[in-house]
């Protein structure tokens, strides 16, 4: 099973550095699924922030235009996600050892099981509490750390 394995990230890694139209293509896919989905997800976060001070009434119309958007953000995740794995496969050498790299996909870990959990804290929710008002503060401002942090740490990984 680990020389298939070996065989077919071989094979993609040189099709992949013998193809520039290839290189950019999976290029474009990580990047735009960070642009749609990060930007996505970062609108909703700010939207929820916002919605969610203290002392200020919350809108159905606020609650659903947050909802909304995760659809495209679970697009954009996943079109990171498998380009990143194109990536990854492209250069196992480089990334396989590099902090960086790791420490990138915890992050991103971290922001898919936030998501999850926001989503889970705000799904069927007419009017927030308190509790559920601070919970979702607290999720959409790690998210929004969290997005800029992944955002950072995949513009040092060409550098390593």
């Amino acid at each position: 099973m680990t020389a298939f394995f070996s065989h077919v990230v071989g094979s993609w890694a040189a099709l992949y550095s013998g193809s520039a139209v290839l290189r950019t293509i999976v290029s474009f896919v990580h990047v735009a699924g960070l642009v749609g989905g990060g930007g996505a997800a970062i609108s909703a976060d700010r939207a929820t922030l916002k919605a969610t001070r203290a002392r200020v009434p919350v809108t159905r119309e606020q609650i659903d235009a947050i909802h909304n958007t995760h659809r495209v953000v679970i697009i954009g995740l996943a079109s990171v996600i498998v380009s990143g794995v194109l990536l990854f496969a492209a250069d196992v050498a480089t990334y396989a050892p590099s902090k960086l790299f790791w420490l990138k996909m915890v992050m991103v870990a971290a922001l898919m099981v936030n998501g999850a959990f926001l989503v889970r804290v705000g799904h069927g929710v007419q009017m927030p509490d308190e509790g559920t008002r601070r919970t979702m503060r607290w999720t959409a401002g790690l998210s929004l750390g969290l997005w800029f942090l992944i955002t950072l740490a995949g513009a040092g990984l060409p550098n390593i």
